[in-house]
């Protein structure tokens, strides 16, 4: 296989899914192929995996990557959220393992061109697949108090209404076209002493609340996650790998609902409602990368993945 990046957390996502011969098996977030590819291994000789990613040029690299495997790989263009469709198209009432790796790929991050980064100077985008609007867009149509929701609700950046102020004047003069134009400018717009204080670059948050906006990442997820208990067959296992606080922070308490769903009173003796639970999360808390892994690969330091199997009950 090819090797583009590094897929995060692989042993971790191995041990988690437990791949075995014959089994139905989905990607939900392609990549590369890293990770599916060692699910097709670990799966050997029969096992089946089912691929999703809404970026063409990262569903080309994996079909060069994944070609190997042959007839055992199904791969289609989509948003995650889509799955119920897709498996019910191709006639599965579920997988027996699903992963999602959210956020921005590092096939994504180090293309230039696709403008999710700040440290290379290049058209304003950050689109994840061919549709819908541009950053360039965005920036140049939304009013002050827009911005200043995106930047405050998904990017969690204190200063969201000076920035979005800063933007909207700044965009008067000349378009805001590119991604080294918008660092500066949201650097500009940061008082000099909470500049020297961030540890993190200081357009950091608003290029993640603009991307998350753009690509609809959050509300994918929700959708995602309100479906999950019918994608997976009884012992199925789910794992989510996250970024930040506003995935986890979902991931975390959706399964918590799934696995103590009973909703009578604290008072009664028993249950009365009959919700059962739906899943039942494998680990108390979130694991993290290994330090060997976030010294040989930095991007993963801020990786959480959490894991769930899914129960007997009817969902």
């Amino acid at each position: 296989m090819t090797v583009y990046h590094r897929p995060v957390m692989l042993a971790e996502v191995i041990e988690a899914l437990r791949p075995r011969p014959g089994g139905i098996y989905v990607d939900a977030t392609l990549g590369a192929g890293g990770h599916a590819a060692a699910i097709l291994e670990a799966s050997a000789p029969d096992g089946r995996l089912l691929g999703l990613d809404r970026d063409p040029a990262a569903l080309g690299l994996a079909g060069q990557n994944l070609s190997p495997y042959g007839e055992r790989v199904r791969l289609i263009r989509s948003t995650f959220d889509r799955l119920p469709q897709h498996l019910a198209a191709l006639g599965l009432a579920g997988a027996d393992g699903l992963l999602l790796d959210l956020g921005v790929s590092s096939m994504q991050l180090d293309q230039g061109q696709r403008g999710f980064a700040f440290r290379l100077d290049a058209p304003l985008d950050m689109r994840m697949g061919p549709e819908g609007m541009s950053a360039a867009e965005l920036v140049a149509t939304l009013g002050e108090d827009e911005l200043t929701s995106i930047f405050a609700r998904l990017g969690e950046e204190p200063f969201a209404r000076r920035i979005a102020r800063a933007l909207v004047a700044a965009r008067q003069t000349a378009a805001i076209a590119s991604t080294g134009q918008l660092a500066r400018l949201v650097e500009e717009a940061l008082p000099a002493a909470e500049r020297r204080r961030r540890q993190i670059h200081p357009a950091t948050q608003v290029f993640q609340g603009l991307r998350l906006y753009i690509n609809d990442e959050l509300g994918q997820l929700e959708r995602f996650l309100a479906a999950a208990p019918r994608l997976l067959n009884p012992g199925g296992r789910l794992a989510i790998i996250s970024y930040h606080s506003l995935e986890d922070r979902r991931v975390k308490k959706s399964l918590a609902a799934y696995a103590h769903p009973c909703t009578c009173p604290p008072r009664l003796p028993r249950c009365q409602c009959g919700r059962l639970p739906l899943f039942t999360p494998l680990h108390k808390k979130a694991l993290r990368p290994s330090p060997q892994e976030v010294a040989d690969n930095p991007r993963s330091r801020s990786a959480r993945l959490r894991v769930a199997e899914r129960t007997e009950a009817v969902a």
